[in-house]
């Protein structure tokens, strides 16, 4: 296995890029790297292109869940590989996209989708990915879909909530469901009285 591919266990690829965190005169651009979700939860999600049509209900969606992502202490970050004079003109154009609650990431040279591993190859756009990554900056779940669909942004947040537990959690387990690992625990303590 190249030892280069970024996947489960890895640690998330430094990186530093300007990105478009408000439509708001002289406050459009911020540099942002992995500085932004140092010590927490970090969700990052890619999509092909701006100006298209799954993308926008996808980013309005991660919009309407930010504070889901809030109250899980998790960082939100969107990324494609547009500049951030498109994804500004896109907020700005676009009435779901003109008060997001997260920067939009302009990975123009491409350099942080090529070590993520998600461009295609004809057009050397990214994939559809989304990275959960833990407080240590280890990459704990990746999903990619193709370019023509969309994610489910409320199994993001249930394995987001998974993740936390620090347990073993069942198949379709959601938050405030018993976890494996308390089920055993009852179970023992049962056992042993």
């Amino acid at each position: 296995m190249n030892s280069n591919v970024v996947t489960v266990g890895s640690k998330f690829p430094e990186f530093r890029k300007k990105s478009v965190v408000s439509i708001e005169k002289g406050k459009e651009f911020k540099e942002i790297g992995n500085d932004y979700f140092e010590g927490k939860w970090a969700v990052m999600f890619w999509w092909p292109k701006d100006f298209t049509f799954v993308c926008p209900t996808e980013i309005a969606e991660f919009n309407k869940a930010f504070p889901d992502f809030q109250d899980r202490d998790t960082a939100l970050l969107g990324a494609s590989t547009d500049t951030e004079y498109v994804h500004l003109a896109w907020r700005k154009d676009h009435s779901d996209l003109r008060d997001l609650r997260f920067p939009m990431i302009a990975d123009t040279s491409k350099s942080l989708a090529e070590a993520l591993n998600i461009l295609e190859p004809n057009e050397k756009i990214a994939y559809r990915a989304t990275f959960i990554i833990d407080p240590q900056g280890i990459v704990r779940w990746i999903n990619v879909n193709d370019l023509s669909v969309g994610r489910n942004v409320a199994e993001v947040i249930r394995v987001l909530d998974a993740l936390q537990t620090d347990e073993l959690c069942p198949c379709n387990w959601s938050k405030g469901e018993e976890t494996l690992t308390a089920k055993q625990k009852a179970e023992t303590a049962a056992a042993n009285n």
